[in-house]
């Protein structure tokens, strides 16, 4: 069995885009791909803005990045840009954390006007840790979302398409297992 993490890089308890993490996690286990979803923001901070991958929950979040064979990237879109938690944790990584991996970039924000994060930032970083395949990225619109408790509803027209784009990453994880 194959093992996937996704990495969700917001700040925020409330996430939609934590729930996007684990709804693209289950989705996955669905067809037998381990799957685990690595928060960010429950890394101790200190230890990760001083990038101490001696501490052991940060070099724990370092070892499954490197036991991975697949990467999803979920993050809110701050300033136009992917979320500064999630840039810290990524500066952290061996040069080389994405190698042999299928990436999957995902993010969430309140305008279409910020869908391009996914192309002029978040996908040259997982080509910069040497992704084997980055694929199609999708962006959600936060009003595609629905938090209720622990629980997301994504509008249809949006679910679709996020099918879609798992269902491409699963392609590109066998390709390379």
């Amino acid at each position: 069995m194959s093992n996937v993490l996704v990495i969700s890089g917001s700040p925020s308890p409330t996430s939609r885009t934590e729930l996007v993490g684990d709804y693209v996690a289950q989705r996955l286990a669905e067809d037998e791909w381990q799957a685990g979803h690595l928060k960010v923001r429950d890394l101790p901070a200190r230890p990760l803005l001083t990038a101490d991958t001696t501490e052991p929950r940060i070099a724990d979040a370092v070892d499954r990045v490197a036991r991975a064979d697949g990467i999803v990237l979920a993050t809110p879109t701050y300033k136009a840009s992917f979320s500064g938690l999630l840039k810290t944790f990524l500066d952290l990584l061996p040069q080389h954390g994405f190698t042999h991996k299928a990436v999957l970039p995902l993010a969430t924000g309140g305008s279409t006007a910020h869908v391009l994060v996914l192309d002029y930032a978040l996908r040259p970083v997982a080509h910069a840790l040497g992704a084997r395949h980055v694929v199609q990225s999708f962006f959600l619109l936060d009003t595609h979302l629905a938090r209720y408790g622990d629980s997301l509803h994504i509008r249809p027209e949006s679910a679709g398409v996020l099918d879609g784009v798992i269902e491409q990453f699963r392609k590109a994880l066998v390709v390379g297992v």
